[in-house]
């Protein structure tokens, strides 16, 4: 009895799994027939990307004329100055035969001053016995002018390396750099006690600072050679900056180059978006940015999204319903693509439904 109770229950099981199967487990999303999507109204932007970085519009390199050693320091990086403000100031720092040189050449300039002094008196009485001609005693004042000047620079000469300032004609020099511009210090490349190379025109000197007015900023990237064909001057852009996910700043493409550049087997071109200063947001020099150039938007008209679409010799089909578990291919005419939704110009109108493709199975 116990045995055929449990062949009973057997069979009972077997009857419920086999009913699952044909009633509920065999049925296949194919069977019951494709999603439908209606065609709608919405905007549609067709953007071209850009990969760059906000840069400022003009970046200064601070430099110094006059070699040495930094002695002091007035301005750190994220500091704004006005221009004339002192940035750091230069200690000469001369050779020991510098130095020497330039006492010598003052003294060997005092001895000629005193010399041409002390014969001063016997040439003006010479003139005036008519003994030299005027034009030997105008030589001889210009002999004794040139040597003053010639003292003056070697004192000068002499102050600068010792001291880093000097006064020439009520003009005050001195070793201290001040900023060219107003704006920001956006780097420090030097500390106090390090060796400076002074800007000439053998030698570019050594890089103190970086400077620049963040007043106006630039996105510079690149575009890819598909998308290029489709930009203009003057078109608006969309920036999202990495480090300020919830912000979007506008600019306007103020360049586009003429020139490519290969950039891991791809062909790119460089271009430039002008971004004026954001209200609420602070925008960073060296910030990596997205700008999404727009290149044509339309407003309201009739969409589908693309994916439903299917494109075959440069035409546009979708299929529709017409009966049960009966579908058929229709032409449409379609417009500007964002990627995700396309502009269904003639073929369809809104309300009308049009069936999803379907999802092709892994096998």
């Amino acid at each position: 009895m116990k045995k055929k109770v449990i062949i009973f229950s057997v069979i009972i099981v077997a009857l419920v799994a086999g009913g699952l199967f044909v009633f509920g487990g065999s049925k296949d999303p194919a069977d019951a027939g494709a999603a439908k999507i209606k065609v709608t109204r919405s905007n549609i932007v067709e953007k071209a990307l850009a990969v760059g970085t906000i840069e400022p519009e003009n970046e200064i390199s601070i430099k110094s004329k006059v070699s040495g050693v930094v002695k002091k320091i007035f301005a750190d990086a994220g500091t704004y100055v006005k221009a004339g403000d002192p940035l750091l100031e230069v200690r000469p720092d001369p050779t020991p035969i510098e130095l020497a040189d330039a006492k010598r050449q003052l003294q060997l300039a005092d001895v000629e001053v005193q010399n041409l002094k002390k014969d001063e008196v016997r040439q003006k009485s010479m003139s005036e016995k008519q003994m030299i001609s005027s034009k030997e005693y105008e030589d001889f004042n210009s002999k004794y002018e040139e040597a003053q000047l010639r003292r003056t620079i070697a004192k000068e000469k002499l102050a600068l390396l010792e001291s880093g300032r000097v006064t020439i004609d009520n003009t005050e020099i001195e070793s201290i750099i001040k900023a060219p511009i107003s704006g920001y210090v956006l780097s420090k490349t030097v500390e106090v006690g390090d060796p400076v190379t002074p800007l000439t025109t053998y030698q570019e000197g050594t890089v103190l600072m970086k400077m620049a007015n963040m007043e106006l900023l630039l996105f510079k990237g690149t575009v890819d050679e598909i998308e290029v064909g489709k930009l203009k001057e003057g078109m608006r852009a969309e920036i999202k900056v990495g480090a300020l996910p919830n912000d979007t700043v506008l600019g306007v493409v103020r360049k586009i180059s003429l020139k490519a550049e290969k950039k891991e087997n791809a062909t790119i071109f460089p271009i430039e978006i002008l971004v004026p200063k954001a209200k609420n947001t602070t925008l960073r020099a060296g910030y990596s940015a997205n700008a999404n150039i727009i290149i044509q938007k339309k407003d309201s008209v009739l969409t589908v999204p693309e994916r439903a679409v299917t494109f075959r010799n440069d035409s546009a089909f979708v299929k529709i319903s017409v009966g049960p578990k009966k579908e058929e291919e229709h032409y449409i005419k379609t417009g500007l693509s964002d990627a995700i939704n396309v502009e269904v110009l003639s073929g369809l109108n809104e309300g009308d439904e049009i069936l999803e493709k379907p999802v092709k199975k892994i096998e």
